[in-house]
This record gives structure tokens, sequence and C-alpha cells, in this order.
């Protein structure tokens, strides 16, 4: 007997969907604030984030506009994948985009070397809280990750694509002139841990659910 396959399109009661809603877009702003933050430090951005900037300065086109290019396209290739896409995946593409523009139109670079390595080290953990607040809204996965795990149920380990799609955009993003420095290495190693941290405090409604019927149960 096959197992039955998943609808391409995550929907849920639009109560439950308006009450989740709050929770996904403020990780996302927060999401695009961290990544902003980052950029605006000048001492390297993020994997992803180096591919980004590369394309932003070879397509002259600002950095959000880019992300947002870069969301719709990978969100498309989960047609033939058969990752299911939600709202939250659809807003993932958009409003991170949208926040790293907004934020850097107000936040110059600062002068001072203090100064831009207290934005560095705080852009992983806002990164970090973001990714708890829109993965613990369960409106659907953002694109990136929905790639990784696309990938992932077609025999690939998961550690494996990850490293290998990481590594593929870092060298694009290099040769396209993106920013690398102390601030990737620091992003790569501190936003797991970030991430995991607050992902526990912010679990999906399912995970909740599951664990009060585990607890009834013992």
């Amino acid at each position: 007997m096959t197992s039955q396959r998943k609808p391409l399109l995550l929907v849920l009661p639009w109560r439950e969907t308006l009450r989740r809603l709050p929770q996904v877009i403020a990780g996302l702003w927060l999401f695009g604030t961290g990544i902003a933050l980052m950029v605006q430090a000048d001492l390297g951005v993020p994997p992803w984030d180096v591919f980004h900037q590369g394309l932003a300065q070879t397509m002259d086109l600002s950095l959000g506009t880019v992300i947002i290019i870069v969301g719709i396209a990978i969100v498309a290739a989960f047609v033939p994948l058969r990752e299911q896409v939600g709202l939250g995946t659809l807003l993932n593409a958009i409003l991170i985009g949208v926040a790293v523009d907004t934020t850097m139109t107000w936040l110059d670079r600062p002068e001072s070397l203090a100064a831009r390595i207290t934005l560095c080290a705080l852009g992983p953990l806002i990164v970090g809280l973001a990714s708890g607040l829109y993965i613990g809204g369960g409106l659907g996965p953002g694109p990136r990750d929905g790639i990784m795990t696309g990938l992932s149920k077609r025999g690939f380990t998961t550690w494996k694509v990850r490293t290998a799609i990481e590594v593929t955009v870092l060298l694009i993003g290099m040769l396209l002139g993106g920013s690398i420095g102390l601030g990737t290495a620091w992003f790569a190693l501190s936003v797991g841990p970030f991430a995991q941290f607050f992902l526990r405090r912010f679990p999906t409604p399912e995970a909740r659910h599951a664990a009060r019927q585990d607890h009834a149960s013992s």
C-alpha cells in the first residue's frame, strides 16, 4: 500500500490561521531585521545573503528585492518536489525582503568598530528568535527550508543537502562579490543553537497538543 500524499497547499481553518498570523508576521519581520543588522555591520553576512548580495550587485537591485525574487523562485520549485506551500511560505518569500530593505533605509552603517561588532553579534540572535516565532506559528515552511526537506525526502541525508546548498550559494555569492567575513562564520556557528533555543519556547500548536496528550497519558 502506498502512503497518501499530502496536498500541495497547507490550508488551515481561517480562525486558526488568523490566530497564528501575528506570530508568523512578527517572526518574519524580525528575521529580515536580523539580516539587515548583519549587512550594515559590514563584517560578513550569512551564506544565503552572500548569494543575495552578490546577485543584488550584479542585477543592480536592492538586497530585499533580490531576496523576494529568489524566495518566489524557490517556492515555485515546491511543486515538482511535492512540498507543502502554506500562507507562511508565501509571506516568508515576501516579508523578509521587505523588512531587510525597510531596516536598511533607517539604519546606516555605524562608524565605530564596536557598534558594528554589536550589530553583527545581535544578528544571529534575532534570526534565531525570528525562526522560533515563524516556525512555531505553523503556517508552512520557509522557501529555503522547504527546498532542503524536499530534496532530503528523495533519499539524500538532510545535513548533506543543507551543507551542499549553503556551500553552493556561498561560493556563487563570493564570485558575484557578496560580503564574506567573520560575521559569516559567526552566523553559521551560532544561528542553529539560537534557533533551537527559541523553537523550544515557541512550539507549534500541533507540538503543544501532542505534548499535552503525552502528559495526560503518562
